[in-house]
């Protein structure tokens, strides 16, 4: 019984943790960017002036829903953790605020864009897909139905 009521209580804290916006820093970008153990990560990339974005976030949602078991679905906002209630608003709205979320908190966006996707010239929407092979894929502009069908594993 006391294991249950353990397994019951990380768990719930697991999932406070997975819709809680938290601040990314340069030192937290190695971690999220490597390979997971199996399937996919996709990081969208969006920001609060983005109007595509909102249509991309619910796009990706719909597509981690269909494969929850081998896609992971974080997003970063690029636009300063200091503007924390907009950032959650427009995830709330998207219908995203349930999954791993995360907004810029370092001095130099620029490096942190860099250090994410050494490719990303900076424009939103992006999506970066990274395969547990190793592999990455990196998608500007609203996603298409042929792309989202290449991102599935």
């Amino acid at each position: 019984m006391k294991y249950w009521i353990a397994a019951l209580l990380l768990s719930i804290g697991t999932i406070a943790q997975a819709g809680a916006l938290q601040p990314l820093r340069a030192a937290d970008i190695p971690a999220l960017v490597a390979s997971p153990a199996h399937g996919e990560r996709l990081i969208a990339l969006w920001a609060l002036d983005c109007a595509y974005c909102e249509p991309n976030l619910r796009a990706l949602a719909r597509l981690q829903q269909a494969h929850a078991g081998t896609i992971e679905l974080v997003t970063v906002a690029t636009d300063d953790f200091t503007q924390r209630k907009a950032i959650e608003e427009r995830l709330h709205t998207a219908g995203v605020e349930a999954w791993k979320a995360y907004a810029y908190a370092d001095a130099t966006p620029e490096r942190m864009s860099y250090l994410l996707d050494s490719g990303w010239g900076g424009e939103t929407p992006r999506v970066l897909v990274i395969r547990a092979d190793g592999t990455r894929q990196g998608y500007s502009g609203e996603l298409t139905e042929k792309q989202l069908r290449a991102i599935t594993p």
